[in-house]
């Protein structure tokens, strides 16, 4: 049992590549996830008790700018005491683009607790779902002691109807962060290196767990950036959202990004990449 949503693109939503940034495409899915919850008895959800606790996406293809909708297909996947987890697919033009896994739980904002679902809300979830794993592992690393660091400030903008950073705009703080990791520090940064040498680069997979809130204040947080596993024409890098002035890790990541050329095909990685690669190592755990 599924529920396909219709969500229209926005202009503003293409990125200096000429396509949907892939931050965007974290946002199609909450608005889909969202419609979802309107449409039954679990609307109520939505004013103060769901937390998303992690996402897993997988980038298939680029999505171009369209007056017509995206369909995001939304299934119900296994549903405990406090949590579920959903899957997506994401098709522009009959074409599958992105798909994904969001693991929800319940979450008391008031009490500041995790919550079990009441026995209304857990039928409702348990009678759409279905078995459904999560996708592959990107391998298991940790940002050590020698990562990049880039301190990102929260705007008003980022915070939702919960009082804390919306879970979408994470994406946009660890791309941050990634972009501007540069070995040499007079340079480009690697986005404009890249255009300078004829190739983009593209995010296929992202991972993000949710430790804790992000909130809103003067003070910015941390982005800690690592690379893990490195190939011909990929990376994988790691990244943690610290807060400085507790050392509470917040976030945690996982990123492939491929470098290819103008067509979009695989490219042995630049050399930029492999001198961050030295610079910034991950650590297996």
């Amino acid at each position: 049992m599924s529920f396909v949503s219709r969500v229209p693109l926005r202009w503003v939503d293409l990125d200096a590549q000429g396509h949907v940034n892939n931050a965007v495409v974290a946002d199609y899915l909450q608005e889909a996830r969202v419609e979802w919850l309107f449409t039954g008895p679990n609307a109520h959800l939505l004013g103060d008790s769901t937390m998303v606790v992690g996402h897993q996406l997988e980038y298939l293809g680029p999505i171009g700018f369209s007056t017509e909708p995206i369909s995001v297909e939304v299934r119900v996947g296994p549903v405990g005491a406090a949590r579920f987890l959903l899957g997506y697919a994401v098709t522009q033009d009959g074409r599958e683009v992105a798909r994904g896994r969001s693991t929800l739980c319940l979450f008391d904002y008031r009490a500041n607790r995790v919550r079990r679902m009441t026995g209304a809300e857990r039928g409702w979830f348990a009678g759409q779902s279905e078995p459904m794993e999560p996708l592959p592992s990107l391998g298991r690393w940790r940002v050590g002691a020698n990562a990049h660091e880039f301190p990102v400030t929260v705007r008003w903008s980022d915070v939702d109807t919960y009082g804390h950073v919306n879970n979408v705009r994470v994406f946009d703080y660890i791309a941050e962060a990634r972009v501007r990791m540069n070995p040499d520090p007079d340079g480009p940064h690697r986005m404009a290196a890249a255009a300078a040498d004829g190739m983009v680069w593209m995010v296929a997979r992202q991972d993000v767990d949710y430790l804790g809130q992000i909130l809103l204040r003067p003070q910015p947080y941390l982005v800690r950036t690592a690379i893990g596993r490195v190939g011909r024409t990929s990376v994988t890098t790691v990244a943690e959202i610290v807060d400085p002035l507790d050392t509470r890790v917040l976030v945690r990541t996982r990123t492939v990004v491929v470098s290819g050329d103008l067509t979009g095909r695989p490219v042995p990685l630049p050399e930029l990449m492999l001198d961050a690669a030295r610079l910034w190592p991950a650590e297996p755990i």
